[in-house]
């Protein structure tokens, strides 16, 4: 017997079940029995057969379960049942939004993933916690991944503890240990851990958490950031962008977390190397002609552990066929070739893309210009002196380094 009467009607009360009937209070259950229509997933309402009221078993057809309670609760006492919390990614979220607030009372309970940190005694305070639902997941998990060292997930059938590590290896993060919570709270409950590449060829029953545990690692002599210094990478007599060019071209091609940039003409590959920064979820494709290079970017790569760059030997404009679709181009350089270059390169670039070029030639300016211009691009030419600070017997004296040209061509749409 409930204490609501027929005036509280208009409230939906929503119950997390923590991780099985066990975690329910007297109040829960007080509610649960008193309800009209009793509304939760299957295995939800297993546990209440001898319920005398309506049951209704949620399905993936969230707007038809709203409106379902949205015609029921003024007049009945409806009663959601949840896993764990259900605020946290739960149903309570989508209820809210379709009735508001004011006719809502949520109970939360324990959820799967405070369970599993409390199973493998961790603070979790401080990870990060990601839900396979959505359309967003893959990417909110590889960042995720890449930002935290705890990271709790909350699994489906499809996107399960195997087809987790495989995204992770296919993305070069090989440093994560993870553990898979099977069956919380049940007599069938089992724990373990295992290498990402382990868990690629198991099955794990449901459901399931998941927990992936980065291994730390000594920090390098040169964590990776933008405007590295130009002894920080391997280059073949000083062809390299340098350090205050390389920080302004980035700026200047705008990378967003999910592009694809070509690096061409990559020399020592330090303007791809620091473009995995601002591009995590996305690739850079290194393209060099050199062989001597192609090592110095591979040796690159692999001391700062740049986890997606490929790097493709080609003497451009030949080599481009069979590359991901680039958002932004980086040309460095050119030479002769480079209006050839900038034709080629840009027939393969998106409608809002981004084409950045360095020279310190006069003709290669005008050539750049011209040829983007022809090409429908609007563009914008930025002269960068650097001058660098040399040590003297008694003081400093400024040693110019060469004038450097940064022209920025952004593709102009045609109005629909």
């Amino acid at each position: 017997m409930t204490d609501s009467s027929s005036t509280d009607f208009a409230k939906v009360i929503v119950i997390g079940m923590g991780l099985s009937p066990d975690d329910l209070t007297a109040r829960h259950l007080d509610i649960i029995h008193g309800a009209d229509i009793l509304i939760g997933g299957k295995r939800h309402l297993a546990c209440f057969k001898d319920h005398s009221g309506i049951m209704k078993a949620i399905t993936h057809d969230i707007p038809e379960l709203t409106d379902f309670i949205g015609r029921h609760f003024k007049t009945q006492r409806v009663v959601v049942l949840a896993s764990g919390d259900p605020l946290l990614f739960g149903i309570g979220s989508a209820i809210i939004a379709a009735l508001g607030p004011d006719h809502v009372d949520i109970y939360p309970n324990v959820s799967s993933v405070a369970a599993a940190f409390a199973r493998i005694k961790e603070p979790w305070q401080d990870a990060r916690v990601i839900s396979m639902h959505g359309k967003q997941s893959e990417n909110n998990l590889l960042t995720a991944a890449l930002q935290s060292p705890l990271v709790a997930v909350l699994t489906d059938p499809v996107r399960n503890p195997g087809w987790i590590a495989a995204l992770l290896l296919r993305h070069r993060l090989h440093r994560i240990t993870i553990c898979v919570l099977e069956q919380l709270g049940t007599f069938s409950e089992k724990i373990s851990w295992h290498s990402l590449e382990d868990a690629v060829g198991k099955t794990f029953s449901e459901p399931n958490t998941v927990v992936l545990k980065r291994a730390s690692v000594p920090e390098a002599s040169h964590s990776l950031h933008l405007g590295m210094p130009d002894e920080a990478y391997d280059h073949e007599n000083g062809l390299i962008t340098k350090s205050e060019i390389r920080a302004i071209s980035l700026a200047k091609l705008k990378l967003l977390p999910h592009h694809v940039l070509w690096d061409l003409g990559a020399g020592s590959g330090s303007i791809g190397i620091e473009a995995s920064l601002l591009a995590p979820l996305g690739k850079v494709v290194a393209v060099e002609k050199h062989p001597q290079r192609i090592r110095n970017i591979e040796s690159n790569r692999l001391r700062h552990g740049v986890r997606n760059m490929d790097i493709r030997q080609a003497e451009l404009p030949d080599g481009l066929d069979g590359l991901p679709v680039p958002d932004r181009i980086f040309i460095g350089g050119g030479g002769r070739m480079l209006e050839t270059i900038i034709r080629s390169a840009t027939g393969y670039l998106k409608p809002d893309g981004i084409l950045v070029l360095n020279t310190v030639l006069m003709d290669n300016l005008t050539a750049a210009l011209s040829t983007l211009k022809e090409l429908g691009f609007s563009t914008e030419t930025t002269q960068i002196q650097v001058s660098r600070g040399k040590d003297m017997p008694w003081s400093q004296r400024l040693e110019a380094q060469n004038p450097v040209w940064i022209i920025t061509g952004t593709r102009q749409l045609k109005a629909t």
